[in-house]
């Protein structure tokens, strides 16, 4: 069968199990992989090696950088930390600024919590900053929003950016790095001036989200710490990707500092500060705090094993040689690679309705481009991210979570939650290509 054609049922076999036969994403994932390998004439016990190559190559990376993050993310979430940073802000940008101090809120508290947390931790302060402001709905509801969905899709340490990420041997600092001068242009045009243009639209959230906040902790910690601890991640990576420009290879301070940027130990070290800083030094115990963790974790499991199902069958397009002519076939094609991983994760996002899945996807088809000349691995990161944001719709369970907590038609959800999405992935775009220019 031609390669182009197996691809090309491949997909089309990956949504139909998803969408029409409601199949869990990983098992989709097994059979597809099985029935491509079989069907490209890999003999059987070669396609299941390379099935598990696959996944151990792929969470070999993520396991502990989604476990560091989701125990990370707890910590903040229970402590308080994050309501702290929130109510920080409002009151440092006043009531004319609100929603540049949720758009700002959004993004540090993204960067370490996976976005359905995130929602569901900020959300009824959303509401409160509403209500107590006189301000419309979605004018302070969105910035936040759509600064969360942008850390979902950019940036490391969240996990299709990071699986990517590794999949393309991408330098993780740097893709950060990258996807924060992405991701800031992306919110503002999504957040603050969407907002403006959207906050005719009537949002009145059901009395089940609102009222008494029970989470609230009654002992948060201090700003300071709240801050450090959400962006510590960052920082070090940061100051990794910052170190590899000025300091000389093979010195110390070069070791050091590089190392300390490593994905993995920069969430480790993050996670054992916020113990301590937010958990410890708050009067939690121990037994208490570790308890938590493990819980955490366990929440995880299912997006592990969705992201190692997509690494398996990148793994058995390689193995079967339909990759390597997939990539020939997309360099002959004339059109830019970060176009190309754009509209393939757009394509697929629009069809499945999963980010994840679509960048996952997405990056097992493009993988050949990202060796050839000129191409920046870190941008096709970018690239795919973007693409993987694009039309959230009726088959997207964050459509379905704005739409209920907000209170809105389905008409208003898609004038306001999938214009929001759409702005981020086509703004994403724009952005990757002015740097590529300069890269």
């Amino acid at each position: 069968m031609n390669p182009l054609l197996l691809a090309i049922l491949a997909v089309v076999l990956l949504l139909l199990l998803i969408t029409v036969g409601r199949l869990n994403a990983f098992l989709a994932f097994s059979v597809v992989c099985l029935s491509v390998g079989l069907a490209s004439g890999l003999p059987l016990e070669d396609t299941v090696e390379a099935f598990k190559k696959g996944i151990g190559e792929t969470l070999g990376l993520l396991v502990p950088i989604l476990g560091f993050g989701a125990m990370l993310g707890k910590v903040i979430a229970d402590s308080g930390a994050a309501r702290r940073i929130t109510r920080g802000l409002v009151d440092r940008f006043g009531d004319k600024r609100i929603h540049w101090a949720l758009m700002l809120t959004g993004l540090i508290v993204g960067i370490p919590m996976f976005y359905s947390v995130g929602f569901v931790i900020l959300i009824p302060l959303v509401f409160t900053v509403a209500a107590s402001t006189g301000l419309p709905l979605l004018r302070v509801g969105l910035p936040m929003l759509a600064s969360l969905s942008v850390t979902h899709g950019f940036l490391p340490p969240h996990p299709a950016p990071t699986a990517i990420a590794g999949m393309f041997g991408a330098d993780m600092g740097r893709t950060l790095f990258l996807g924060l001068l992405v991701a800031l242009p992306a919110i503002v045009l999504a957040g603050p001036v969407l907002s403006i243009r959207l906050q005719r639209v009537r949002a009145t959230p059901l009395k089940a989200f609102t009222g008494n906040d029970t989470r609230e902790n009654q002992n948060p910690p201090g700003m300071g710490r709240s801050l450090l601890a959400a962006l510590m991640p960052v920082l070090l990576m940061g100051l990794s990707a910052l170190g590899d420009l000025i300091l000389e290879p093979g010195t110390g301070a070069f070791t050091v500092i590089h190392g300390l940027g490593n994905p993995v130990l920069a969430m480790l070290l993050a996670l054992f500060f916020a113990v301590f800083a937010l958990g410890l030094r708050n009067g939690r115990k121990m037994k208490d705090l570790m308890e938590d963790l493990t819980a955490a974790v366990s929440s995880i499991a299912m997006i592990l094993l969705i992201i190692a199902g997509a690494g398996a069958l990148k793994e058995v397009l390689v193995a079967s040689g339909i990759s390597a002519y997939l990539g020939d076939l997309l360099q002959h094609a004339g059109a830019s690679p970060l176009l190309l991983a754009w509209l393939i994760a757009a394509v697929i996002r629009i069809a499945v309705g999963s980010a994840t899945v679509a960048g996952m996807t997405a990056a097992g088809i493009v993988l050949p481009l990202v060796q050839g000349p000129g191409v920046s691995p870190e941008l096709m990161v970018l690239a795919i991210g973007a693409g993987s944001l694009m039309l959230s719709h009726v088959n997207d369970g964050g459509f379905w979570l704005f739409k209920e907590y907000f209170n809105l038609s389905v008409k208003d959800t898609l004038r306001t939650w999938t214009l929001m999405e759409s702005a981020i992935s086509v703004c994403g775009l724009v952005c990757v290509l002015i740097l590529n220019i300069f890269m």
